[in-house]
């Protein structure tokens, strides 16, 4: 489910989102399956928001292969709950992916060269994974 535009100038969720889509989204990670008169009534709790207006966000979010919706049941009891297809962290390690391949792919060492002048201000967790991943790399080229 790679997000088709990405919003460079955005934070967090924001870059992969609109706005009312990033808390929703950020709600159901948290919650889990919810319900859009559920999630209607914890968002308006912060701001006054239409049942009807984050019905849409979320079937849009549904179409967009980011949701999967449940129904159960019965008559007048029947309701339709919404939980996201991956978890927070599957989701942005998918779309870190692809947009780190799409880079790689269209500039090349341009990338490296800008990932290398970061490293300057990443967590050494980060920069030992990197020196291990490089590691074996050589090992596998060895090979």
């Amino acid at each position: 489910m790679q997000i088709k535009r990405i919003n460079v100038n955005g934070e967090g969720l924001n870059r992969f989102f609109g706005p009312l889509e990033a808390k929703i989204m950020e709600l159901l990670w948290s919650s889990g399956e919810l319900s859009i008169r559920e999630v209607q009534s914890v968002l308006s709790q912060e701001n006054p928001i239409s049942v009807n207006a984050v019905m849409t966000v979320m079937n849009r979010l549904r179409e967009k292969g980011q949701l999967a919706k449940t129904t159960g049941g019965i008559g007048r009891a029947r309701g339709a709950k919404f939980k996201p297809v991956l978890a927070k962290e599957e989701f942005l390690a998918e779309q870190m992916k692809a947009v780190s391949q799409g880079l790689f792919q269209e500039y090349g060492s341009l990338v490296v060269t800008h990932m290398i002048d970061a490293l300057d201000e990443a967590d050494p967790e980060v920069i030992a994974k990197l020196e291990q991943k490089l590691n074996e790399m050589k090992q596998e080229k060895k090979s």
